[in-house]
Parts: structure tokens; C-alpha cells; sequence
């Protein structure tokens, strides 16, 4: 998918330089995507609230707001990023790329918020919501289907359970990284047996997306 065309290229150069890139250098931008992170992660937000909130009109708060947290996870926000082709457009040091920068999804996810905030002070917030009318809202069919929005914890717990096994327990297999940006794998098990794996930039992140593994496991046998 083509990447809007910006008027302000300096804008598109920013959102586009992750705070590595500015030790070595390899970016015109005098500073990280960070504050262009933090304003795209509001139009983000409330893009994606007013097209649930006309989507469903009949659906109360509380499912509105799963339905949200469903679509703006980080795995669905770096599958989307992938997809436009920003990971292979970032600006990074050699070393952050060495350890697989361009794939990992929470810096992809960032990403995607930086150059939404960047649209939007391009060319304003319609702009914004509509490239993510184009590649972000269409994931909510999926995620409704398979349930997706519901907490997979507490989800799997109740699969489990229904199946007569053992409440599922979680194990921190790795962490890796500095203070301000690790990285959490960890594994679910329900008796002896690992169901599921995940990894996340926390460690409830991280068992989520372990328990979605296991869900999908027991869903589809």
C-alpha cells in the first residue's frame, strides 16, 4: 500500500526517525518521532472511537471499548505498519536494526502513530481517519468474528475450564532490553503442558498475546 503524499516532508522525516537513528545520524531530523507519537496516539484514539461509535449504535460503553482496545493493540497496529511498509522506511541505528527493529512490532506500532500525528498536522484529522478507514477499521470484522476483543486471560480461562483442565498459569521466559524498552516473552500452561507463547513490551502484554496463542489453539482443535 502507497504511503500518503505529504506537503511538509520535514514532518514525514520526523515521524519516520526512531530516537536511535539520531546517535548515528542517518536522518535529516533534528529529533525522534516520540512527540509525534504522543499526538497520533490521541487521533488514533479518537478516530477509531467515533467510527465504532457510528458502527455500532445499538453496542453499550463497555463493548465499544473492548472493541477498540481490540483494534488499536500493538499486534494489530505493527501488522498494519507492515503492510504500509514503514519498517522498511524507518530510520534506525545499525544496531537497533541488527536486533530486529524493523519487524518488532511495538516500534512499528509507534511508528504508525507518529505518521498519523504528522498527517494530521499535514493535513488534518480527516485525512488521519480516513487512511485508517482504509487500513485499520476493516480488522474490526475479524475481530468481532473470532472474539477477539474479549481478554484473552480471562477468555482462556473460561475455555479451559469448560474443558474440565487446570487454571492456566504464566512463566516469564525472557527479558531483554534496557529499563525504558524491554521486551517480555512469556509462556502459558495449562498441567505440564505450554499452550501458548507470547511476547509484549510488559509483562500483561506479553501474556495476553500468550494467551491468544492458546485460545487459538483450543478453538480450532
Amino acid at each position: 500500500m502507497k504511503l500518503p503524499s505529504f506537503n511538509n516532508q520535514e514532518l514525514l522525516e520526523t515521524a519516520l526517525t526512531h530516537r536511535s537513528a539520531l546517535n548515528e545520524k542517518n536522518t535529516t531530523a533534528a529529533v525522534s518521532n516520540e512527540r509525534l507519537e504522543f499526538l497520533g496516539d490521541a487521533v488514533l484514539e479518537l478516530a477509531t472511537t467515533r467510527f465504532l461509535y457510528d458502527r455500532y449504535p445499538e453496542d453499550p460503553e463497555g463493548t465499544l471499548t473492548a472493541y477498540r482496545s481490540a483494534l488499536v493493540k500493538t499486534v494489530t497496529l505493527g501488522k498494519v505498519a507492515t503492510e504500509l511498509g514503514l519498517g522498511e522506511k524507518l530510520h534506525m541505528s545499525k544496531g537497533e536494526e541488527a536486533t530486529g527493529g524493523r519487524s518488532n512490532n511495538g516500534i512499528l506500532a509507534d511508528t504508525l502513530e507518529a505518521f498519523l500525528g504528522a498527517l494530521y498536522l499535514d493535513q488534518g484529522f480527516d485525512a488521519a481517519a480516513k487512511l485508517l478507514a482504509e487500513i485499520l477499521f476493516p480488522h474490526i470484522d475479524e475481530i468481532i468474528e473470532k472474539k477477539l476483543y474479549k481478554d484473552a486471560k480471562s477468555y482462556l480461562q473460561e475455555v479451559v475450564q469448560a474443558l474440565g483442565f487446570e487454571t492456566p498459569t504464566y512463566e516469564v521466559i525472557t527479558e531483554v532490553g534496557p529499563d525504558h524498552d524491554k521486551e517480555f516473552t512469556v509462556t502459558v500452561s495449562v498441567g505440564n503442558s505450554v499452550v501458548g507463547r507470547g511476547s509484549g513490551k510488559s509483562k500483561q502484554h506479553a501474556q495476553q498475546a500468550a494467551a491468544r496463542e492458546a485460545v487459538k489453539k483450543y478453538t480450532q482443535e
